[in-house]
């Protein structure tokens, strides 16, 4: 009984902030992170991203122009997220962009590595479904249709590369210029970032 009130808890928020304040900006998985106005915050509860019957139930036929997802992605089951990202494709509208932000699986450091990987050390962890890394995210994303804008990301190399963003997107806390791990220069953590649009 209380996961049905939560659930409907949540669903009310989105539809409200949907269709009473008319908001089209959607952050998944983030309900106590604050983006800014014009962002309906959701959580799993609410939305699962691979259920296009939840997509259909809080939205209908209507199309939002940013989706955001900080540090989500890696948890969802390898098919889960292939319906995930179609279903994100498909409720966004024509020139509409979703940033994701995960865990990036290039990252030099060993201990970065240790902390974030499938069943890792850190908080989280033993929940992640998988350790992208910007090819794995691109292609994947590119399947559903999207174009990728690579944001921030590692190589095979361990040469970091950043563009900079802006906050219409959304804001990625665990990124390059807001974590306050990074400090004097040093990255001390990093996301793999990137922007998928509709064309």
């Amino acid at each position: 009984m209380k996961h049905v009130l939560i659930r409907l808890k949540v669903s009310l928020h989105i539809w409200f902030n949907f269709y009473v304040l008319k908001k089209r900006k959607l952050a998944i998985g983030s309900s106590k992170v604050a983006l800014g106005e014009g962002w309906i915050l959701s959580e799993y509860d609410a939305l699962d991203a691979s259920k296009a019957s939840d997509w259909k139930r809080l939205f209908g036929d209507n199309k939002l122009t940013n989706i955001q997802a900080e540090h989500v992605w890696e948890h969802i089951p390898d098919e889960e997220t292939r319906l995930s990202n179609q279903n994100c494709y498909d409720w966004l509208d024509k020139g509409g962009r979703m940033r994701i932000a995960v865990p990036d699986g290039n990252n030099p450091d060993p201990e970065y590595i240790e902390w974030v990987r499938v069943g890792g050390s850190g908080i989280g962890a033993d929940d992640h479904k998988i350790l992208y890394t910007y090819d794995t995210m691109k292609s994947r994303l590119e399947k559903a249709g999207f174009r990728v804008e690579l944001l921030e990301y590692w190589d095979e190399n361990g040469q970091f590369h950043h563009t900079d963003w802006t906050l219409d997107g959304g804001k990625i806390n665990r990124s390059r210029r807001y974590d306050p791990r990074n400090q004097d220069g040093k990255l001390g953590y990093t996301s793999l970032i990137v922007d998928a649009v509709k064309d």
